[in-house]
């Protein structure tokens, strides 16, 4: 038991690294070589996209060291979607894939949340990125916390990236859990969860879920596999924990199992 851990509960199976299900997706906002060495030695099996929020990447001091550590430890390193916006704001897309290209990012976020970034060209830079070797994390929603777009819209534009070539599809929630997925009190609008979860994109998403409440709701809603997103760093265990139902939000996760064990 020493060695691999305790087993005698009966949870939720967790899938391994390299994962196409139960991907956790962390934000850095800005953290030191050191915090992240230290975060990846405790918990990088736990960890599969690792995002440099915004912009950071481009002002990051440690930027090739950070990038460099990430993939030592098989989690992908992404850049933030708003970062490549501001590139094609200023007609400077091909110049951010050669500064992504340069930095060794395996991963680019493709959005329009705080420009007005057509869908159209949204999908010529996807078409570029995934010409180019990256793999794409294509964002749906606004960062306009006044902007309420239709579930329906929103599976439109999901479908039509994965139709892009995007390998992952993110669905909008910020660092604050207030906007896109959710209401301004942080609750998930459900609507929009049930025709995301019902449509033909549903295991490519990857659900932005920054606080607890929400990685709990979207757990139970959806299973231990769900994708999450925008996970803070002091959040990886908890989410885990989550997963597994080890956690009063989750337990149920655990006990259903059990149940369906004992039944047999």
């Amino acid at each position: 038991m020493a060695g691999s851990g305790p087993s005698f509960l009966t949870l939720p199976e967790r899938s391994t690294k390299p994962r196409s299900a139960g991907l956790t997706h962390v934000l850095d906002k800005g953290y030191s070589l050191d915090r992240v060495a230290s975060v990846l030695q405790a918990y990088a099996g736990w960890i599969d996209i690792w995002k440099l929020g915004w912009g950071t990447a481009y002002i990051e001091p440690a930027l090739a060291a950070k990038v460099r550590l990430l993939r030592d430890h098989q989690v992908k390193p992404c850049t933030g979607g708003t970062l490549l916006e501001i590139a094609w704001l200023q007609g400077r897309v091909d110049e951010f894939f050669e500064f992504a290209t340069w930095a060794g990012f395996e991963c680019v976020e493709v959005s329009r949340g705080s420009t007005d970034l057509p869908l159209a060209e949204k999908h010529r830079i996807i078409r570029q990125a995934r010409s180019l070797g990256f793999e794409v994390f294509a964002e749906v929603g606004s960062k306009d916390p006044g902007d309420l777009v239709s579930a329906a819209e929103w599976t439109a534009e999901l479908e039509s990236d994965l139709d892009a070539g995007a390998r992952w599809l993110v669905a909008e929630g910020r660092e604050s859990g207030t906007v896109g997925l959710y209401d301004a009190g942080g609750r998930l609008r459900e609507d929009l969860l049930d025709e995301l979860a019902s449509s033909r994109a549903a295991g490519f998403i990857v659900y932005e879920a920054p606080q607890r409440s929400q990685q709990a709701h979207l757990l139970r809603r959806l299973g231990s596999e769900v994708n999450l997103g925008n996970i803070a760093l002091d959040d990886v265990m908890g989410l885990e924990t989550l997963r597994r139902g080890l956690r009063s939000d989750t337990i149920g996760l655990g006990a259903a199992l059990e149940t369906s064990v004992r039944a047999h």
